[in-house]
């Protein structure tokens, strides 16, 4: 896909952060902007700035220069440390030479003296989202011609920590439980930990502990001999001896009832497992990596999952987020899948349009990385026309952007949101937002740092 977001007129998907000591200046600017399209954020001061940054997605900042306190080159600085896809536009009512050199070595894209014309601005701030735009596509473009970890697509921070985690535990032999709602690619993380292992080489068995009759699963996992059961005409391996010298996978491993709970753990503690009609315990060096999207301690407290089977599970826990949870790797997965899907119907990719991207990334994706690829290539397949538009989502999603991302967000995520979009209305004035809530600043200022968290 050469294009993520288009470059014409389209800018209502488009934010922008102004940041200016005078009252007077960020009306103009966010009246002037607003009327264009573009969505607003202003405040006064740097420290704010940086809070609103935190926890809203932003495209580009139009800073003042000099403020009280700390100014605009410090924002800049900050920004060009901590988020890689968010443009500056300086403005100055104090023009040198010096200062322009200072602002766009520091990393701002542009620099405009006041008072600048509407014209003016308006061209200042198209090149800066025509650079964004094309830095992201480059992006892109450069992500995808590298080989993905056993195609675990992802560069938001959350992917980051799980790259680098996957990384550690590959050379160790630890059990390790991988969590994670259903969709997140957990299978994916146990096949790229035991092909990063040194015993790469050796056999890696997936086994969906849901997926097995209860009444076969001994066998299947254990092995049995000859004439130990009706239907069992020869002896058979189990998929623990399959296994032996490399990994098994032991997906929706909450399903496994008591009584092979009971097996699973002798096997760990022991490193043996008994085929059926067998008396005679056989020795097994098996990596073992189980995998669940249910809560496991919740199921311990019930009684429903043995208390030592999740203690000797859980000895290294990696918990994969949710799609919602990972900013622009739906961007990546969606330029991925489509230009993956595409190659095997013979067809040129299709763009999306700023308003598909838009829904797309703001939808729940209960179903995670699963349902976005199914959604993707469903559309390749579905799709004639070479730009892919709001109309040719799913029902669903169309729905979801109307109902401003639907019903299925959690209670902190609603809350926060509701806090978000009251700091907007009285432009990011803290005061003010606190007495709409009907609480105090302090408690406004950690609903705020806390919010951080669900981002």
């Amino acid at each position: 896909m050469e294009k993520v977001h288009s470059k014409g007129n389209s800018n209502i998907n488009s934010s922008i952060l102004l940041v200016d000591d005078s009252e007077d200046m960020l009306e103009v600017l966010r009246r002037n902007l607003s009327l264009k399209g573009y969505k607003t954020y202003t405040t006064q001061s740097v420290q704010e700035a940086i809070e609103i940054l935190n926890s809203t997605e932003v495209d580009l900042v139009i800073t003042d220069l000099k403020m009280p306190g700390v100014g605009g080159l410090e924002l800049i600085k900050h920004i060009r440390a901590n988020f890689k896809n968010v443009e500056v536009l300086v403005i100055t009512g104090y023009p040198s030479i010096q200062g322009a050199v200072d602002a766009v070595k520091t990393g701002a894209e542009e620099y405009l003296v006041k008072s600048f014309t509407d014209k003016e601005l308006f061209a200042a701030v198209q090149r800066a989202f025509n650079k964004l735009y094309t830095r992201r596509a480059a992006t892109f473009k450069s992500y995808l011609k590298r080989e993905p970890l056993q195609g675990i697509i992802g560069e938001s921070q959350a992917m980051k920590e799980v790259f680098n985690a996957i990384r550690k535990v590959s050379l160790t032999s630890a059990t390790i439980l991988i969590t994670g709602e259903s969709g997140t690619g957990k299978e994916l993380v146990a096949r790229a930990i035991h092909y990063s292992s040194p015993i790469a080489s050796s056999p890696f068995v997936p086994v969906n502990c849901g997926g097995i009759p209860e009444e076969l699963i001994e066998s299947e996992l254990f092995g049995h001999l000859k004439g130990t059961f009706t239907g069992a005409n020869e002896t058979r391996a189990g998929f623990f001896h399959t296994a032996d010298g490399g990994t098994i996978f032991l997906d929706e491993i909450s399903n496994t009832s008591h009584s092979m709970q009971i097996k699973l753990l002798r096997v760990l503690q022991d490193k043996e497992v008994y085929m059926i009609g067998s008396k005679k315990p056989q020795k097994i060096d098996v990596r073992i990596v189980a995998a669940t999207n249910v809560d496991l301690p919740n199921l311990v407290k019930k009684n429903e999952f043995r208390e030592d089977l999740y203690y000797r599970l859980n000895v290294i826990n990696l918990n994969i987020p949710p799609l919602r949870k990972r900013g622009e790797d739906i961007l990546l997965l969606i330029n991925y899948f489509a230009d993956r899907y595409a190659k095997e119907t013979n067809r040129l990719a299709p763009q999306f349009s700023d308003k598909a991207l838009q829904v797309l990334q703001d939808y729940h994706w209960p179903g995670n990385v699963r349902e976005l690829q199914n959604v993707i290539q469903s559309l390749i397949i579905m799709t004639d026309e070479n730009i892919i538009d709001v109309p040719d989502l799913p029902s669903i999603m169309r729905f979801s952007a109307l109902r401003q991302k639907g019903i299925t967000r959690t209670l902190a995520e609603m809350e926060t949101e509701y806090i978000h979009n009251v700091l907007n209305s009285v432009n990011g004035n803290k005061t003010k937002a606190a007495e709409i809530l009907g609480i105090d600043r302090k408690t406004l200022r950690e609903k705020i740092k806390k919010s951080l968290n669900h981002y």
